[in-house]
This record gives structure tokens, sequence and C-alpha cells, in this order.
């Protein structure tokens, strides 16, 4: 991971979902006056679900520049991020789109966070959401992330999503001391659930966004004074 390796460190990556995508699904824009993506997997599912070149000109908000990132890695041209969580794409949306315009559609997971088609829907919108892949938590520690945990110079545990968090600390244990080791979180919603672990320290990103987590990585290794090695996961 390229922003970890500026800051001299080594990474484990060590995925606690498991992304199975659908089997490709007909999806007609015809209509459709944008569509808004909240994760990479998203977007990866709906260009699966589309003819080869079609609805790559349909505007496309996605929730933060990784999301928009691989979406235009995909072919779409017209593609936004709104450069944070669930609120500042509904913010974008309402920015961008008027109700009466037409249509949204939504490509998501099974699970989703932050009711995005229901908050849209009462501000008028009408809006498609489509399941395009499952997240599913993995159901043991990788055996390089459990030696990373063990090994003395890992300094911080990288965190991107609750969901994520959430595996982690059922796998890890709730009783289960990582004391000397840092959580660098997303948001507060992650840091929450990093908590019932107890860690030295958790810092959260100031926005909820990659490069903001970078920020508050390096602010912690600031402290600790040292560049070390660190676990991320996704």
């Amino acid at each position: 991971m390229p922003a970890l390796e500026a800051l001299g460190c080594d990474a484990v990556l060590a995925p606690m979902l498991e992304i199975v995508l659908h089997p490709p699904q007909p999806i007609a824009l015809a209509g459709a006056q944008a569509v808004l993506v909240t994760s990479a997997n998203g977007a990866r599912g709906l260009a699966a679900s589309l003819a080869p070149g079609e609805g790559r000109d349909v505007p496309v908000f996605a929730v933060g520049e990784a999301s928009a990132a691989a979406t235009r890695a995909l072919g779409f041209r017209r593609v936004e991020s709104a450069g944070g969580d669930v609120d500042a794409l509904i913010a974008l949306v309402e920015q961008r789109c008027a109700p009466a315009k037409g249509w949204l559609l939504h490509a998501a997971g099974s699970v989703v966070a932050g009711d995005l088609k229901g908050r849209l829907e009462v501000k008028g919108y009408a809006v498609d959401r489509r399941v395009l892949y499952d997240a599913r938590p993995v159901t043991r520690l990788s055996a390089s992330l459990g030696a990373a945990l063990r090994d003395p110079l890992t300094r911080a545990v990288l965190f991107f999503s609750p969901r994520t968090a959430e595996t982690f600390v059922t796998l890890v244990g709730e009783a289960a001391s990582v004391g000397r080791l840092d959580a660098v979180c997303l948001s507060e919603a992650v840091a929450r659930v990093a908590r019932r672990l107890r860690w030295r320290r958790v810092e959260v990103a100031a926005r909820p966004e990659q490069a903001a987590l970078m920020e508050a990585l390096a602010r912690t290794l600031r402290e600790r004074g040292q560049r070390a090695d660190n676990v991320t996961e996704r």
C-alpha cells in the first residue's frame, strides 16, 4: 500500500470480510440521473452487470475517493467523490440531482450502513438499491495476522469500517490484550467497536477518508517517536 510505504511502514493486509460478487444481473440505466456507489465492490458488481461500455457516461457519485478511484478504473467517465461518509454523499446528491429529474441507482452490498435509500426517499428521490455482492466475515485470523500481532515491532492496526472492526474484535476475543498496540480508525463509529479491546491508544481520523486515516497513523507514529511496522485490515 503506497500510502503506508510513504510513512516507512511495512503492512500486513488482513481482510476481515470475504467479498462474493453476485452473478451479473441485468441493469438498465434508462431514465437514471445518477448511480450511487458506496464501496469499490459495489462498483465492480455494477460493471459486471452492465454490457461492455454501457452506462459509462452516467454520472456516478461515490462516497469517498477510494470508491471513486475504483469506479474510474472500471471505465466510468463521470465520477465525483463525496469525500466522506453517507451524510456527505446525501449532501452531494442534493447538490447535483433533483427528484423530478429521474431515479437513482444504488450499487450496494447485502449489508448497508446509513440507510442511504431510506434517507433519500424521505427527501423525494426514487432509489433502486441493487444488491450486487455479499461481504461475509472471515471465521479465523490468518497466520500472517496472528504472527504480526505477536511481533514486538508491530505498532498499530488500521480499521476501515465498523464491520471489519467487529470481526477483528470477535476473532481476537474481547478479553484479549492488545495494550501495546494503537488502533487507528476511519471514523468514530469504527472506533466505538474497536474500543471493546484494550488498546494502548485509539486514534480517529479527522475525516472519514483514506488520506485522513494516514494522517492519523502519522500522528500516532510521531507520538511514539519512531517509524515502525504496522498491521492493516480492510
